[in-house]
């Protein structure tokens, strides 16, 4: 028995000749509105009038049923564009939630400016008024599990590459038939990342300069430094960038109900999939057994992937605590000139400087030292 799977696995069923189930929703919704309308008013209406209001509310019916743009449909396009326009503008990392500021701030901010608003600006100000951010990453913890709220939890690990075009014809059939085994083996989404990132040779130039006064012959150390001048040229003439392909696993909290179909899950597993979402956001609180739970399976399928891939040349390595934060703060912000790591400070962390100590040698630094400390004890 042959079966033709489609190239689009995510291809909804058809139920109705071309249609799916979401476009015979749609279309027989509007048709539907359209025929309550002239029934109730075919004894007022002429058929030309109502002609001229029925074909736009079709035409645009049939655009939202059967319109792409992208490779998404136009109807999930506006309800995304509804649920940014009714989204808050202004959003700050206030993980706790926004608090108003205190009366007697505003009272003064109002009796220093010596004017009143109208109620124009004040609606304005209402608008522009900030709200929470809130991250589909919560917190990522010391083992590097990415914790993901009621959604669940995940786990990023890097994932080296295999030069495929150099390998004869019979070693890139043993790397397609050992990826193939990795791919027959999951019973749960994997999610290949390939990104593009800055590539930052700060730290190799560092290092060159560092180590070279330490080698055992001149000539070596000049080809270090040597080297460590080209790399500095090479960063500040160019643009350098760098592959990374990234195995994300991701596991809910409960056991995952199976798929009904080639399409994705059907309509009472989208049903149950929403109840439960929605029981476990309406109890606030999640059962620490379940999450231990969920981060055990996680490291599961970890090492899956780790010995089935390893037979490809493929290494698979998880990232820890500030690794895999750099990688969420790089995804956030792909184009930032500073590339994030595992050694920046976080956005809740206080940034400290040790106090100014000045050299013994300098001696005018250390009598404006002395002339500085005079003044702050004198105040």
């Amino acid at each position: 028995m042959i079966v033709r799977i489609p190239a689009d696995v995510d291809m909804q069923d058809r139920v109705l000749g071309p249609l799916t189930a979401r476009q015979l929703t749609i279309l027989a919704a509007a048709g539907a509105v359209l025929y309550l309308i002239w029934a109730a008013t075919r004894t007022l209406v002429p058929i030309p009038v109502f002609l001229i209001f029925s074909v736009p509310v079709a035409a645009g019916a049939a655009v939202l049923a059967l319109g792409q743009r992208d490779g998404v449909a136009m109807d999930k396009l506006l309800v995304a564009a509804i649920r940014q326009r009714l989204a808050p503008r202004y959003r700050v990392a206030a993980p706790e939630g926004v608090h108003p500021a205190p009366a007697w701030l505003t009272a003064n901010a109002d009796q220093n400016t010596g004017r009143t608003r109208d109620k124009r600006r004040t609606a304005r100000s209402d608008r522009v008024a900030p709200s929470a951010l809130r991250f589909a990453a919560e917190a990522v913890t010391e083992t590097g599990v990415v914790d993901l709220g009621v959604d669940g939890v995940a786990i990023v690990a890097v994932a080296s590459t295999v030069n495929f075009a150099l390998r004869t014809p019979t070693e890139q059939e043993a790397l397609v038939a050992s990826f193939g085994r990795y791919l027959h083996s999951l019973t749960a989404p994997v999610q290949v990342l390939v990104r593009t990132e800055r590539l930052d040779l700060s730290g190799q130039i560092a290092e060159l300069h560092e180590r070279a006064g330490g080698l055992p012959h001149p000539a070596l150390e000049a080809a270090a430094l040597e080297h460590a001048d080209y790399l500095t040229r090479l960063a500040g003439q160019s643009d350098l960038l760098r592959r990374q392909v990234l195995l994300v696993l991701r596991e809910p909290l409960g056991v995952a109900a199976p798929t009904d179909g080639l399409g994705g899950p059907g309509l009472l597993a989208v049903l149950g999939a929403m109840t439960s979402k929605r029981h476990r956001q309406a109890s606030g609180q999640i059962n620490a057994g379940a999450r231990r739970a969920a981060e055990s399976r996680l490291v599961r399928r970890l090492g899956e992937a780790i010995e089935l891939l390893a037979p490809a040349g493929i290494v698979v390595t998880p990232l820890d605590a500030g690794q895999a934060t750099a990688v969420l703060a790089s995804a956030c912000n792909p184009d930032s000139l500073l590339p994030p790591s595992a050694g920046l400070a976080g956005a809740d962390e206080v940034i400290t400087t040790a106090s100014f100590q000045p050299a013994e040698d300098d001696g005018d630094y250390q009598d404006e030292y002395d002339d500085y400390e005079d003044e702050r004890a004198r105040y």
